[in-house]
């Protein structure tokens, strides 16, 4: 089953609701920077979203440097985003209190 990427209203309705998420300048991904105390609290976040991620068998792309977690989001297999990343975006927020 063929994943669908989000149409253009889509992606702006859902990145309205997703504060922190800015639309990446190919426009194919989002993307949000985290930043913790310290390199502990950051890994932990990881951690969570890792979990989130392998259950929902969909995965970020990013990096971590010491005390920031940076995040994008998007669907290879739609050749950009689709709801999966919406999703998820919500997910690691709510891990992100």
């Amino acid at each position: 089953m063929a994943i669908a990427q989000l149409t253009t209203a889509e992606r702006d309705a859902a990145l309205a609701r997703l504060p922190g998420w800015n639309l990446r300048g190919d426009g194919l991904a989002i993307e949000r920077s985290f930043r913790f105390a310290d390199f502990g609290e950051a890994f932990a976040f990881m951690t969570r979203v890792a979990l989130a991620a392998e259950k929902a068998d969909h995965h970020p792309e990013w990096s971590n440097v010491w005390n920031t977690v940076n995040i994008a989001l998007t669907t290879h297999d739609a050749g950009g985003l689709s709801a999966r990343d919406i999703a998820l975006a919500e997910a690691i927020d709510a891990m992100a209190g």
